[in-house]
């Protein structure tokens, strides 16, 4: 991704070792929570940092302490800055364990690996990859990104670190050799000025006839309608799979890890299929607009013009939201787009993207609710899922018809005074 900070995600059984060779003198990294994503990046100083739903700021998190970190939940994501020179090349992210890698753990996977741009994957041991494992490479591979496979055997090994990681210094070198390519490879797809980013835009002759409003009306329209059914489907699947984990897999206890890292993946999804909707219901209505397919620097013109009028002038009224599954099986909303910073396992720097941030997370209170010893009953589980699954569609469905109307509103008035005045005025 052209905006994202370029990062290295190593995975696997092997991770944990090989990250603390890479990292020399300044490992070994810390231990954090199983469930969270720990990205090493570049400082003058150590400092270590815990970022977790529900709060606006990030904490500090003790390098010494205790994996839990003193947490009422575990952080979706720690930051730690070593003044290590590799790091001035690519940040590293070490991924919780595999176990974690089911539906949910591999859609988020993948994602970080989208924004980072290479995965290096550490099988540990001598054995082969398995068919699961090099299905999760050939996706990794399928969605444009690199991979680095460390180990010492079998026909997919890239490099033979060898059990005594022998070989650390030349897989660093390939590493930062590929930081180098990719860093050239996302400006060049992403130069400081872009065409038509300056200068006048003229609309096309005949645009007040071509029926653009009424188009984009329907587009819009069409578009929430298709989301929301995606999202209510999302959201069947994944209380389906909850039932399973309560009655044949984590139980109660287990109960908040595996619902999270659910919530977190389906806030993935709708946010990427918002993002795919708005992107083409943008590029069809300027074409038809301007009578030709727009430069990138026009469309990123207008793009920012939406995302500052959806915005508004934030504070109460700030757009990106937050939604909170709480011990009862409700949902809270916290909104400001500091809040949603802490769901993200790896944060990219930059957005083009015209709609606001949006995350679904569970509460630290849910992690309370269901460690005490007298919530074991599986039937109280499988009604508290339900009621929060529910409630987690009402509000996703909501904000999505809410979205949608905010872009078509924004984007008619823009357009509308686009063709009234003869140019684009973004």
């Amino acid at each position: 991704m052209p905006d994202e900070p370029t990062a290295v995600v190593v995975a696997g059984a092997g991770r944990g070792p090989l990250l603390d060779a890479l990292l020399g003198a300044h490992g070994p990294a810390p231990e954090v929570p199983d469930a969270a994503y720990l990205v090493v990046q570049p400082a003058f100083r150590v400092a270590a940092w815990a970022y977790v739903p529900g709060a606006r700021l990030p904490q500090p998190y003790d390098l010494a302490g205790p994996r839990s970190g003193g947490f009422v939940r575990p952080p979706r994501r720690v930051e730690l800055s070593l003044p290590d020179p590799l790091l001035r090349h690519f940040a590293l992210i070490h991924t919780p364990d595999m176990s974690t890698m089911d539906a949910a753990g591999t859609r988020i996977l993948l994602d970080v690996v989208r924004c980072a741009g290479a995965l290096l994957y550490v099988p540990g041991g001598d054995r082969p990859l398995g068919v699961p494992e090099q299905g999760l490479l050939a996706r990794v591979s399928e969605a444009g990104a690199a991979v680095f496979v460390a180990g010492s055997g079998g026909p997919a090994t890239t490099f033979d670190v060898g059990p005594d990681l022998t070989g650390v210094a030349e897989l660093r070198r390939a590493l930062v050799e590929w930081a180098g390519a990719e860093a050239l490879a996302r400006a060049s797809v992403n130069p400081p000025m872009l065409p038509g980013a300056h200068g006048t835009v003229r609309v096309a002759a005949g645009a007040h006839e071509s029926g653009w409003s009424e188009r984009l009306d329907r587009a819009c329209a069409t578009a929430a309608h298709t989301v929301r059914q995606r999202v209510a489907i999302e959201l069947a699947n994944v209380h389906l799979r909850g039932v399973q984990e309560i009655v044949f897999g984590v139980g109660t206890a287990g109960l908040p890890d595996a619902l999270d890292r659910e919530m977190h993946a389906v806030s993935l999804r709708a946010v990427a299929e918002c993002d795919a909707a708005v992107d083409r219901i943008l590029d069809d209505a300027l074409t038809l607009v301007l009578g030709e397919i727009p430069q990138e620097g026009v469309r990123r013109r207008v793009a920012l013009a939406i995302r500052k009028d959806v915005a508004g002038d934030g504070g109460a009224s700030d757009p990106a939201r937050v939604l909170l599954v709480t011990s009862t099986g409700g949902v809270a909303t916290i909104t400001g787009a500091a809040a949603v910073i802490a769901l993200a396992a790896y944060r990219s720097e930059a957005d083009r993207a015209v709609l606001p941030p949006l995350g679904v997370a569970l509460s630290g209170a849910c992690y309370q609710y269901w460690a005490a010893p007298d919530r074991s009953d599986p039937g109280h589980a499988r009604t508290w899922l339900q009621q929060a699954v529910r409630g987690v569609e009402l509000e996703l469905l909501s904000e999505v018809t809410r979205r949608f109307e905010a872009v078509r509103r924004s984007l008619g008035s823009l357009l509308g005074e686009a063709v009234d005045h003869g140019i684009l005025l973004a």
